[in-house]
């Protein structure tokens, strides 16, 4: 992936809720940086989902319905362990 399209990802990972912009901070930190362009793309995908709904999935009140997006939803989450 180039430089570019990285940095709008991690500006899109700047999100409009507090709670969910604690829960990408180490996930953008420690793991952002070693993933691989297809999950880079995947996770461009799970930064389309409205706030609400990403806060949601991530803190596991309700399943993501796009099973694709699972593991990476389940990779931000573990970030917080």
């Amino acid at each position: 992936m180039d430089e570019v399209e990285l940095k709008r990802i991690l500006w899109r990972s700047r999100r409009g809720l507090l709670e969910l912009d604690l829960q990408l901070e180490r996930f953008v930190a420690e793991v952002l940086p070693t993933l691989s362009d297809t999950e880079l793309a995947l996770y461009g995908d799970v930064l389309l989902l409205p706030d609400q709904d990403f806060l949601a999935y991530v803190n596991g009140a309700s399943a993501c319905p796009d099973a694709r997006l699972e593991p990476m939803i389940e990779r931000i989450r573990a970030a917080q362990r």
